[in-house]
C-alpha cells in the first residue's frame, strides 16, 4: 500500500470512527467503505487499535491546525484568542457533520488510564491546554496555567453538551464564563 492510500485509509476510518464510535465501528466496515481489503489493512496496522490510534494522531493534527488558526483569524491578540475560542467552536457545533469530540469518545470507549487510545486521547487535552496557558501568558494574564485549565473545562463541557444537545447555544454560554474568568484573570 502506497503512502498516499495508507493516507486515505486513516482518513477515511477517521470519519467512521467518528461517526459510528470505535467499537461499533467493525474492522469488516472499516474495509468495505475504505475498499482496503483487511488483509492489506492488518499489513500496515497490526490491530484495529494500531488504526485507532492513527486516526487520533491526524484527528488530533487537523483539529489543533484548524481550531489554533481559526481563534487567531477571528481575534489576533492573544487575550482575545482565548475568547474566539468558543466561537470557532460555535461555528464547528453548526457543522452538519459535528459529532462531538473524537478524543472524549476515546477515551470514554477506552477508559484504562494506561491504554494508549486514552493515552492518546489525553495527549490532546494536554496539547490544547499548553496552547490555552501560551496565550494567557503572552495576554499577561494572571495565573495563565489555571486559567488555561478553567477555560479548558468550559470547551470540553461546551462540546459535550452541543453534542447532547444538538444546539450551538452551549458555545456562547461557555464564552460569557471565559469571559468572565479572563477579566477576573487580567485584574478588570
Amino acid at each position: 500500500m502506497s503512502q498516499n492510500k495508507r493516507t486515505e485509509l486513516i482518513r477515511k476510518a477517521l470519519d467512521l470512527f467518528y461517526q459510528n464510535g470505535f467499537h461499533a465501528t467493525g474492522m469488516d466496515l472499516v474495509a468495505e467503505r475504505t475498499g482496503v481489503s483487511k488483509t492489506s489493512i492488518y499489513k500496515h496496522f497490526r490491530t484495529k487499535e494500531e488504526l485507532i490510534l492513527a486516526t487520533l494522531r491526524l484527528r488530533d493534527e487537523n483539529f489543533r491546525n484548524w481550531l489554533f488558526r481559526r481563534m487567531q483569524e477571528l481575534a489576533p491578540p492573544p487575550e482575545d484568542q482565548l475568547l474566539a475560542l468558543f466561537d470557532a467552536l460555535g461555528e464547528w457545533f453548526s457543522q452538519s457533520t459535528f459529532r462531538g469530540c473524537m478524543f472524549i469518545k476515546a477515551s470514554a470507549e477506552y477508559q484504562d488510564r494506561d491504554h494508549p487510545i486514552n493515552v492518546q486521547a489525553m495527549e490532546h487535552k494536554r496539547l490544547l491546554l499548553e496552547h490555552f496557558a501560551n496565550l494567557a501568558e503572552q495576554a499577561d494574564l494572571d495565573e495563565p496555567r489555571a486559567l488555561a485549565a478553567q477555560i479548558l473545562i468550559l470547551k470540553e463541557g461546551a462540546i459535550v453538551l452541543a453534542a447532547m444537545s444538538h444546539s450551538g447555544a452551549p458555545a456562547q454560554d461557555a464564552k460569557r464564563a471565559a469571559e468572565r474568568l479572563v477579566a477576573l484573570a487580567s485584574g478588570s
